[in-house]
C-alpha cells in the first residue's frame, strides 16, 4: 500500500499555512521556513460557485481547508482579517467563509493568527502602504519563485503565510 505524502513533507521545518479568505475564492499558500530561510512548498485556490446554495459553498471550503490541513500538517496558520468593507453584503458571506476556515484549524488544534492586511503588507514589503503588485514581487522574491504565484488570491495567502512566519520570528516564539 502506497501513502500519500505532501510534497517536501519530508524535509525538515515549519510548515506555515496561509489563507486569503474569501467566497467564491479561497487562497492558500504554503510555506516551509527552515533555519530563518522561507521556501515555498504549494499555492492555489478553492473555488465555489455562485449557483450553489450558501451552506454547500462553506462546506466546500470548510472540507477544503480541512484537506489541505491534513496534507500538509502546518504548525501554524495565518489569514487575512476583514478589517473594512464598503459593502455590508459583500462582507457577511466572507466573514461566514472565514468562520468555518476558523472552525476547520480550531478542529485540527493548529494556531491561526488573523492579520490585518496592512499588518501584511508592512511583514511583507516593509510598508503598510505598499500596493498590491509590490507586495506581489516580495513574495515572488522572499520565496525566490521564477514569476509571482497566481491567481492573485493565492498571492496573497503566501503573504498571510509570510506574515505569520515573521510575526513569530525563526524560533516559532512571538515577536508582537
Amino acid at each position: 500500500m502506497s501513502v500519500w505524502q505532501a510534497p517536501g513533507a519530508e524535509e525538515p521545518g515549519r510548515i506555515i499555512l496561509g489563507i486569503d479568505p474569501g467566497l467564491a475564492s479561497v487562497g492558500f499558500g504554503v510555506i516551509r521556513e527552515v533555519s530563518g530561510r522561507l521556501l515555498h512548498v504549494d499555492h492555489g485556490t478553492i473555488q465555489t460557485s455562485s449557483g450553489q446554495p450558501a451552506q454547500e459553498r462553506l462546506f466546500a471550503i470548510y472540507a477544503g481547508i480541512l484537506t489541505l490541513i491534513d496534507s500538509y500538517r502546518p504548525s501554524a496558520g495565518g489569514i487575512e482579517g476583514l478589517f473594512f468593507f464598503r459593502n455590508v453584503s459583500s462582507a457577511l458571506p466572507v466573514a461566514e467563509a472565514c468562520g468555518v476556515i476558523k472552525l476547520a484549524f480550531r478542529q485540527r488544534a493548529i494556531d491561526l493568527s488573523e492579520f490585518s492586511p496592512n499588518d501584511i503588507k508592512k511583514a511583507v514589503s516593509g510598508t503598510a502602504r505598499a500596493e498590491k503588485k509590490q507586495v506581489q514581487e516580495m513574495v515572488k522574491m522572499l520565496l525566490g519563485l521564477a514569476e509571482i504565484p497566481k491567481p492573485d488570491h493565492a498571492a496573497d495567502a503566501l503573504a498571510a503565510a509570510i506574515c505569520r512566519a515573521h510575526f513569530e520570528g525563526p524560533s516559532g516564539l512571538s515577536i508582537r
